[in-house]
């Protein structure tokens, strides 16, 4: 499974590579919006992990273009925010998020959906 990590937080994306390279995913990195869409389009990952408030371009804005280009619209998108409202979480679902956590984020609940969205079941 291909997971291409977008955050301007170096620290975020290291950690959540570890994470899911020990799950056996293929991960990539991105940490502004502009590289996140030009990634998203070169690599086609399975799951792409959306930070919402990025340089460039917004979280929000990368995932309203990619699920409404037909090429794209089948990269399942986890967004993960520090911004926790419902009104922020709404944003998100409306834009096309599958899933979206707020951090700090528990790290078996992120690989849980990524295993999710993937269509992989559940960690055992």
């Amino acid at each position: 499974m291909r997971v291409l990590i977008v955050d301007d937080d170096n620290h975020v994306r290291g950690l959540v590579r570890t994470l899911l390279e020990n799950e056996g995913m293929e991960c990539h990195e991105a940490e502004d919006g502009l590289e996140a869409l030009a990634a998203a389009r070169e690599l086609h990952p399975d799951v792409m992990i959306l930070d919402v408030m990025l340089p460039g371009l917004d979280g929000y804005k990368i995932c309203r273009m990619l699920k409404y280009d037909e090429q794209y619209s089948d990269i399942s998108i986890i967004m993960v925010s520090s911004r926790s409202t419902p009104t922020d979480k709404e944003t998100g679902y409306y834009t096309g998020a599958d899933i979206y956590l707020t951090k700090p984020f528990d790290q078996e609940e992120l690989i849980e959906a990524v295993m999710r969205v993937a269509g992989c079941g559940t960690v055992e």
